[in-house]
């Protein structure tokens, strides 16, 4: 990766789209603190963040979900949402589960935030069960509604929608939705899918090579020539049905 370089503009629905390979969740491992940078500079609200590590990261407002779920599967759901308050990325175990006298009501006041949380995403009535028993997109919902526990200001979605069927990804998109609107949340989301970034994102920031390549409004995008080579090599319009499976490097 070189000379990657953008911004995210505050309280927006930004996405991050390319070919595989373009070092999107690169970009995503990097402003989260999962790898270190060799060279440049990482920006959280005008504060440099390089070199921090997740935990800093996300203690400072900017947390993110992942292409395939990091869940505790022998958790319950709610144990699950209580990793999420202690502003932890997701490595290590339980500091609000096997908690202290002196914490007792911090944890009072988590569990209350977890309940209204699960009853927002429609998971209240799975509190008590086993994280591993949900279904895939259920998972994707308790990822989204753990990260929010921690009350982040920027909120990174590696393919929300992978894996999840047409019914529930529509559930997930109007929850990101809703999260902007109501908490002022900002989302940056990595999406194969272009029908859902042409249709829910206002910025789109398209990479290929390791590098950015445009930076535009999706209708600005999908025109334009450069991000037709990175899809096709051959100047025509990038596939834009679902594709939620593909990995990315």
């Amino acid at each position: 990766m070189s000379e990657a370089s953008f911004e995210v503009a505050a309280r927006s629905i930004t996405a991050l789209i390319g070919p595989n390979g373009a070092g999107k969740t690169t970009v995503f491992d990097l402003v989260s603190g999962f790898l270190a940078p060799d060279r440049g500079s990482i920006l959280f609200d005008g504060r440099p963040i390089t070199g921090h590590s997740p935990e800093r990261i996300a203690g400072a407002g900017l947390v993110r979900t992942f292409q395939l779920t990091r869940l505790f599967p022998t958790l319950s759901v709610m144990e699950n949402m209580l990793v999420g308050a202690a502003a932890h990325p997701g490595e290590r175990l339980l500091s609000l589960v096997l908690t202290a006298p002196r914490s007792w009501r911090r944890e009072r006041e988590a569990r209350d935030q977890a309940r209204d949380l699960l009853a927002t995403f429609g998971l209240d009535s799975h509190a008590g069960s086993l994280a591993g028993a949900l279904s895939g997109g259920q998972r994707k919902l308790l990822e989204l509604a753990r990260a929010l526990m921690s009350r982040p200001r920027l909120l990174l979605l590696d393919e929300p929608m992978a894996g999840v069927n047409p019914t529930m990804g529509l559930r997930l998109l109007e929850h990101i939705e809703r999260v902007r609107a109501d908490e002022g949340v900002t989302i940056l989301f990595v999406e194969h899918d272009l029908e859902v970034v042409m249709r829910h994102a206002e910025h789109v920031i398209v990479m290929a090579g390791g590098t950015v390549i445009a930076d535009g409004d999706p209708a600005m995008i999908q025109n334009d020539p450069r991000v037709l080579e990175a899809y096709m090599g051959t100047g025509t319009a990038p596939d834009r049905r679902p594709a939620r499976n593909r990995a990315d490097g």
